[in-house]
């Protein structure tokens, strides 16, 4: 999406089944960003989000696919182990949701639906 020339960063979250939809607009996609938005979606919904499927930007995993499984996290925050995660993979832990990622090229889904 573009705008004035700049790069506008689209951040949605759709529901599957109960349709709820949170989308926000961004000049940047950071890791700070996306860990925000999904903190921010977790407040916003009345139920538990069971699972997040997520591209494979840097914004959302580590690009070597170096990254911890969710229960992997939550044992070691448990045992109060020192390591390091992805921020959002971090947060979607600590919130008890699943992170999964597309596998590209993905089939159209309901965020690029929303786009038209």
């Amino acid at each position: 999406m573009f705008a004035a020339r700049r790069r506008i960063y689209l951040f949605a979250a759709i529901g599957r089944t109960s349709k709820f939809a949170l989308t926000e607009l961004h000049e940047k996609a950071t890791t700070a960003i996306s860990r925000d938005f999904i903190l921010r979606l977790v407040a916003a919904v009345p139920y538990k989000i069971p699972t997040v499927l997520a591209d494979n930007g840097l914004h959302f995993t580590d690009p070597r696919g170096e990254s911890w499984t969710m229960a992997e996290i939550k044992e070691l925050i448990a045992r109060k182990q020192p390591f390091r995660a992805h921020a959002f993979e971090y947060t979607c832990a600590k919130a008890d949701i699943d992170h999964r990622l597309t596998k590209p090229p993905s089939i159209p889904g309901p965020t690029a639906r929303s786009k038209a």
